[in-house]
């Protein structure tokens, strides 16, 4: 797919800056090429040597020692498309994607901005703003209300009366953000107080803005969201469903799609639903309306994410779309080309997310270099990541190494196969979850289809952090650690070196409780 297509017209944009790093942003540069466009990375000194830096056409640093001198900085990225003649900036996920005021100073600077406007992002980001619209918009919201409660506020008469309409249990969440920051359940009365004032804390240290709303807390609901594609002709259509229910305190671990609850009827009223809340903003661009699905089969909408989700790949594997070749399209003025009638639905595709994290440890980040990065491969099996053999994992960033992508015929074939990757992902120099994903993914309840958004938090941690099933091992890889000599414990997806730094040849490697000299 290339731009081409504008030769009888200037084109929009053919320079674009890419205002990210990792796995999103060596995603988007690769689209960038594919679809015939010059790309730029910025990047900060820690990420000189960084794979999207590599990939890119030109790169700029971004010089500064913190996150708001870098990557948050939106008049230093603004200034790195200037001086390379970006006219186009695509935000990624995360960072500045849904900051409304970067939006607008792109657009200011006269850049093409490949996003929704500032008023949607602006909208659909602040919680109690998109409940209302919504409300509003016939779009179904979770029962209760939306009490807007400042962080220092005399909170204390205003909190037992949102609770007394809401009723117990209920959540305690950020206007402002998402991803589970600034989020907290209240099951009983006598936990209203401190609960409220640990989630304004950390939503105004998260978001800068500490406001929180209640509502009521579904218990055996289910995480589903749309994904919506919408231009600026008018055209909106929806991609069916991902489920995001496995998820450790709301952040998503294991996202599918289709979702296995969802019914032929309940896909259709979603779908419709989501378009709904997009239109109701003047959406342009693609988008992800987030909903909970009551064991009873309503739903109930939850938020709207302003841009590109993580967990993008697995309708992209399903309906034969590529999202961010359809952000580009959209943001160069075109129509979508797709009407809803066209929308696939092939087979089931599920992502893992791979993480340099010790489960065993509360999922501590696991820090160190990366000395065996060997990443499955085959039919069926897409692996999106932002790293490479040799590159330092630090506690600068998301500990995220990777997304691991499988697409079968069925959902059980799915589960087969991505077990089967995770099982030969092999890492060597950081701790990772590779053996809880088995664990969960392999799990009875997961098996079955019958999770909820309470199965990971509720669950005997033995269950899924306890020794693993035996599988096939890596006697391979594993002599070839040896031969490398390390003298520090190092782990091989699941395997243990259990070098004591003597440098002796002859210790062993501990596999899936099977023993190799």
């Amino acid at each position: 797919m290339s731009l081409e297509w504008m030769s009888d017209a200037p084109r929009p944009f053919s320079k674009v800056l890419v205002a990210n790093r990792g796995e999103i942003a060596v995603r988007v540069l690769q689209a960038s090429k594919e679809a015939g466009l010059s790309c730029v990375a910025v990047f900060s000194e820690s990420d000189s040597s960084s794979l999207h830096v590599e990939l890119a056409d030109e790169s700029v640093l971004l010089e500064g020692g913190s996150l708001d001198m870098t990557y948050l900085n939106g008049n230093a990225i603004i200034e790195a498309a200037r001086s390379t003649g970006a006219d186009a900036i695509h935000p990624g996920y995360g960072f500045l994607s849904e900051r409304a005021d970067f939006a607008r100073a792109v657009e200011s600077a006269g850049i093409r901005w490949i996003g929704p406007s500032a008023h949607a992002i602006e909208t659909m980001g602040d919680k109690i703003s998109a409940r209302s619209l919504m409300i509003e918009s016939g779009v179904p919201v979770i029962p209760g209300g939306q009490i807007p409660v400042e962080e220092g506020a005399d909170h204390l008469g205003v909190l037992a009366s949102a609770a007394a309409k809401v009723g117990y249990p209920l959540l305690i969440k950020a206007s402002a953000g998402g991803g589970g920051k600034g989020m907290r359940s209240v099951s009983v009365p006598k936990n209203l107080r401190g609960e409220f004032e640990a989630a304004a804390r950390e939503a105004s240290a998260a978001f800068g803005d500490g406001t929180v709303y209640i509502e009521r807390l579904l218990n055996r609901a289910r995480h589903v969201e749309i994904q919506v594609l919408c231009d600026s002709h008018g055209g909106a259509v929806h991609l069916n469903e991902r489920d995001c229910s496995l998820q450790r305190r709301y952040q998503k671990v294991i996202e599918e799609a289709p979702s296995p609850a969802v019914t032929p009827g309940i896909r259709e009223a979603m779908g419709i639903a989501a378009v709904t809340a997009a239109r109701s903003v003047g959406y342009v661009g693609a988008g992800t309306v987030e909903f909970l699905l009551a064991s009873n089969g309503e739903f109930y909408f939850l938020e709207m994410n302003t841009r590109i989700q993580v967990e993008h790949p697995v309708t992209e594997m399903t309906t034969g779309i590529d999202l961010v070749q359809k952000q580009f399209e959209v943001a160069a003025g075109l129509p979508l080309g797709i009407s809803q009638q066209e929308v696939s639905q092939n087979g089931h595709s599920i992502e893992a997310r791979v993480y340099a994290e010790d489960p065993s440890r509360g999922f501590l980040p696991s820090i160190g270099e990366l000395v065996v990065w060997r990443p499955p491969s085959g039919p069926g099996i897409r692996v999106d990541s932002g790293v490479r053999e040799g590159d330092s994992v630090t506690i600068e960033f998301d500990p995220m190494l990777a997304k691991l992508i499988v697409h079968a015929p069925d959902r059980q074939s799915a589960i087969r196969r991505l077990d089967n990757a995770l099982s030969s992902f092999v890492v060597l120099g950081v701790r990772t979850n590779i053996d809880f994903l088995r664990n969960a993914l392999t799990h009875d309840s997961f098996q079955s289809g019958s999770i909820d958004t309470d199965f990971l938090d509720s669950t005997d941690p033995s269950e899924l952090r306890g020794p693993d099933p035996d599988r096939p091992t890596l006697v391979a890889v594993a002599a070839s650690a040896q031969r490398l000599g390390m003298g520090s414990r190092q782990h091989i997806a699941g395997t243990e070196s259990v070098d004591d730094h003597t440098g002796h040849q002859g210790d062993p490697f501990r596999t899936l409780g099977r023993t190799f000299p």
